[in-house]
């Protein structure tokens, strides 16, 4: 039986990962998990599953919610950002699903694979702003980094067909988001409402508009970067907007391994808690008597630049630039905010972290500590809101 710590359980992956606990009784219970906004969903998550603790991040007016929860079944209730740390460094913790989104959960992950868990990431940010530093931590405590994101998990699977040395290359495949096709003069007049269409995933709204941009694929590469230890040449992207095959390992004598299913979360969730064993669980299964058609498409171009900055984000980094993944994540934040707000416009999104990107104060930017990556972020954070507030 493991003992699942859940940062994040409000959000999509951590609902799915609540549906893969339940349908796995005799191997997963959830010991801890966490909440940010929707604290009344919290409150309901801890009345049935009754964890040992509770963590609150944020929505402290519905507080006296989740401590009446807590209260039935005896849980303890922490809070903030010292109270998400200290779930992820528990001692009674076996694994830890770390589903918070964006930056803030750089700490949590740092203090999970320091206590030698296994680390399930569905925090991709975390290894963009401090992979190095995640992963050098990791090494020392011995810690297991398992992807969650469908993409990663597929590669993770793929790696596992060859010897690390012999791979060639990895293929990310991305869905294209709501606007594959369209031209610039369309994308500039794209909405808010048209950007949180999904053509495939449930998601929240930062990853969706990021999977709009192709931000959440160029974040997903600098990742990889991190997670597999390869080279930047060795990295790339397709669109294939069926989202079955997930992506796509190349080994030097020509062989191609992907990993393939229904687009279904609750598979690499369930994946990286029960690996290296595989069980039946709650994720749909693949229909091989329908007919189906499959597409590839270049990624990237003119019209969508994440790609193409991921690619100097990465040769940035193996040049030394350690700090540069916390510029690249913390301008795109702020300009994924700004567009969901009204300031910027769609093709403004990647205007801004490219401009970010050229600032003469992160020329060579270093993050050697913790310490020094949040100084960049928060630099970075300051830049960026003040090109927009001048009218990028």
């Amino acid at each position: 039986m493991k003992r699942i710590a859940l940062l994040g359980g409000t959000g999509s992956i951590g609902t799915s990962t609540l549906e893969v606990i339940t349908a796995l009784p005799e191997r997963l219970s959830l010991y801890a998990v966490t909440g940010h906004g929707n604290l009344k969903l919290l409150s309901e998550i801890v009345r049935r599953f009754r964890p040992a603790v509770v963590g609150v991040t944020g929505g402290v007016g519905d507080l006296a919610l989740v401590k009446e929860a807590a209260a039935g079944c005896g849980a303890r209730v922490v809070c903030g950002a010292e109270g998400l740390v200290e779930i992820a460094g528990l001692a009674e913790v076996d694994a830890v699903v770390a589903a918070v989104v964006g930056a803030a959960g750089l700490r949590a992950t740092l203090t999970a694979a320091g206590a030698g868990k296994r680390v399930c990431l569905a925090n991709k940010e975390a290894l963009v702003v401090g992979g190095h530093l995640v992963m050098g931590v990791a090494g020392k405590s011995g810690a297991e980094m398992l992807p969650v994101d469908s993409e990663h998990s597929a590669i993770f699977q793929a790696m596992l067909g060859g010897r690390r040395g012999e791979v060639a290359k990895v293929v990310l495949t991305a869905s294209g988001g709501p606007f594959r096709g369209w031209g610039r003069e369309r994308l500039a007049k794209a909405t808010v409402a048209e950007a949180l269409v999904h053509p495939t995933w449930a998601m929240g709204q930062k990853v969706t508009i990021d999977s709009a941009t192709l931000f959440n694929k160029a974040l997903e590469l600098i990742e990889a970067y991190h997670l597999f230890g390869l080279r930047p040449e060795q990295l790339g992207a397709v669109i294939h907007p069926q989202s079955v095959v997930h992506s796509f390992v190349e080994f030097v004598d020509g062989s191609v391994l992907g990993q393939m299913s229904p687009p279904d979360m609750r598979l690499p969730i369930q994946y990286a808690l029960t690996h290296p064993e595989r069980a039946g669980g709650p994720a749909r299964r693949f229909d091989f008597l329908a007919k189906h058609a499959w597409e590839f498409w270049p990624a990237g171009g003119a019209e969508f630049p994440a790609i193409r900055l991921a690619e100097r984000v990465m040769r940035e980094m193996a040049a030394g630039n350690t700090g540069v993944g916390a510029v690249f994540n913390a301008a795109n934040e702020v300009a994924v905010e700004a567009f969901l707000a009204g300031p910027i416009g769609f093709l403004g999104i990647a205007e801004v972290v490219e401009r970010v990107l050229d600032a003469a104060e992160f020329a060579g930017v270093r993050g050697g500590t913790l310490a020094e990556v949040e100084a960049v972020d928060a630099s970075a954070r300051r830049v960026a809101r003040g090109m927009i507030e001048a009218g990028v």
